[in-house]
């Protein structure tokens, strides 16, 4: 268990940023407003790694990974964690690869966020007092993968931007986490 801190990603490239989601898409994944979208990414506490734009606008496409640090951010504010706190999380769960993010658990008693990779961690941070909430990754991973499951997203170019062809919403068009989820459910 450590405080936060912030590592160099690794060179391999995600695999979550072959797919796109659009602001209001990402809004109503992450539970936040499009004004709380929008202010995360022109003060650089969470932009868009897909298609990342000056200023507001629709241009905006977020990945995967985006959204869950939207979510975790969230999650940091509803319980009160100071933003300065919340931008050293940012960086910290930006510089993981998607693999390692499904077994952290974040850890704050509201005036330092710590990491845990075991749930040994965990109980070490809760019995010294240290730990008054939790935020496990995984389970924000799984529920940002069931609430995308349902919503559009576009394939990514090459370049990062949004493929052309995209299918427009309510045409039965499946993206590759709904693909995912009925691959599992076979």
């Amino acid at each position: 268990m450590s405080a936060v801190t912030t590592q160099s990603r690794d060179a391999v490239p995600d695999p979550f940023d072959t797919y796109g989601y659009r602001g209001t898409v990402a809004c109503a994944a992450a539970g936040i407003t499009y004004r709380q979208l929008d202010y995360w990414a022109r003060t650089g506490l969470v932009g868009p790694s897909l298609t990342p734009t000056a200023g507001s606008g629709a241009g905006r496409l977020y990945n995967f990974r985006d959204i869950i640090i939207l979510k975790i951010v969230k999650r940091l504010l509803d319980t009160g964690v100071s933003l300065h706190n919340i931008r050293a999380a940012v960086a910290h769960v930006s510089a993981r690869s998607s693999a390692e993010l499904a077994g952290i658990t974040l850890m704050s008693d509201g005036a330092t966020v710590y990491e845990c990779t075991s749930s040994e961690e965990v109980v070490e941070l809760v019995h010294a007092g240290q730990g008054v909430f939790g935020i496990s990754v995984g389970a924000v991973w799984r529920e940002i993968e069931e609430v995308l499951s349902r919503l559009p997203g576009e394939p990514a170019a090459a370049d990062g931007s949004a493929a052309p062809a995209a299918a427009p919403l309510g045409t039965g068009a499946v993206d590759e986490l709904a693909l995912r989820r009925r691959s599992r459910a076979v």
